[in-house]
């Protein structure tokens, strides 16, 4: 029964993923495509997955769920997304650790490598269950487990260093420059963990459904994906200090410097909120069904799932520079310091965009 319900979790946001891209508005954008692409698989066959202590587990995506125990009743709900065929091991959140790439693997329980100056794989790596979020605190890999309840601490060479309980569904992680942050989505609470160990210093209440968090340095915004808004916490004690309406689905969330960045799944729209008060400072179109999003240090990138592309928005009124074909459903997007990463879920694959100012070049991995 467990099992079932957790795969009735899973999946049900692939149904939503069909239903809403039905409904997708049309927007202009600047489409800038291609000019080489290079393809790596990270699943060719059976896939070699280094497990924690340095062993080498082959798994050719037996792991993978089926369809069935799915429910068919779709509602409005952002998803986590979800395996589109048993042999994918999809890629869901992505991180960068100064050298890597990191990728969850969310079918395959495992998170992959690859280095960033060349996208040369870096090996893959056994965690938890279903993982579905990662962070890097500048020292170690952090790794939410949504189905094993936990988080898996990682040096970057994949050991495993610890394991620690959270709440239930944990699928979203930040770092605020001491300690971790979790957002437990199926609790409606936030854990805070002290990075040098682990250790548990609270759980905070949020709203419904938290799935994106990020900080601002002082603060921790969660998005709350049933509740059309986002929380603001103070880091220090975990103290709400408001509650802000959004769009419809909120899902990611990014700090600019001045301002937070979130994306409406169901709204194909960014909202931008002052850090400093939470006051709503406009709504933008992006393109469908956006999901993660991060800030290069003057642009900020939005993975549209949806419709297979990255948007690149100016942070000072939130116009459109330009629109990127990436692989199929992109969720996630990390910057490298040169180039931006987006994790494709439906193809199995990462895309790199080389970022030059506001001139880019684009690549796909598979």
């Amino acid at each position: 029964m467990k099992k079932n319900l957790l795969r009735a979790t899973m999946l049900l946001p692939a149904l939503l993923l069909v239903s809403a891209a039905l409904l997708l508005p049309s927007h202009s954008f600047t489409q800038q495509q291609s000019t080489t692409t290079t393809e790596i698989i990270l699943d060719d066959g059976p896939s070699e997955t280094t497990d924690g202590d340095g062993s080498v587990i082959l798994d050719g995506g037996a792991n993978a769920p089926s369809m069935e125990g799915a429910p068919t009743e779709t509602t409005n709900t952002a998803p986590s997304p979800v395996s589109t065929g048993s042999g994918g091991g999809g890629p869901e959140a992505i991180a960068f650790d100064g050298t890597y790439i990191w990728i969850t693997r969310q079918f395959r329980n495992a998170v992959t490598r690859v280095r960033a100056r060349d996208g040369a794989k870096g090996g893959t790596f056994s965690v938890g269950s279903g993982p579905s979020a990662v962070a890097f605190d500048k020292v170690n890999v952090w790794v939410a487990n949504l189905g094993s309840n936990n988080v898996m601490k990682l040096r970057t060479d994949g050991t495993i260093l610890g394991t620690y309980a959270v709440g239930k569904a944990p699928g979203g992680l930040a770092f605020d420059g001491t300690n971790i942050w979790v957002a437990n989505r199926e609790d409606n609470t936030v854990t805070k963990l002290r990075a040098k160990d682990g250790v548990t210093l609270g759980t905070f209440a949020v709203g419904r459904r938290p799935v994106g968090i990020a900080s601002d340095g002082a603060n921790v915004w969660v998005v709350n994906n049933f509740g059309n808004t986002v929380t603001k916490l103070r880091a220090t004690d975990g103290v709400t200090l408001g509650t802000y309406a959004v769009g419809k689905g909120p899902f990611g969330a990014a700090f600019d410097g001045t301002n937070i960045w979130v994306t409406n799944f169901f709204g194909n729209t960014v909202t931008k909120l002052r850090a400093s008060d939470g006051a709503n400072l406009g709504t933008f179109p992006v393109g469908g069904e956006p999901a993660g999003i991060t800030y290069d240090g003057s642009t900020l990138w939005i993975a549209n799932s949806g419709s297979n592309t990255v948007t690149r928005l100016r942070t000072a009124d939130g116009g459109a520079i330009s629109l990127y074909t990436v692989g199929k459903g992109p969720f996630g997007v990390v910057f490298d310091g040169s180039s931006m990463w987006s994790a494709n879920f439906g193809s199995d694959s990462v895309s790199t965009t080389a970022v030059v100012s506001t001139s880019t070049t684009s690549s796909t991995i598979q």
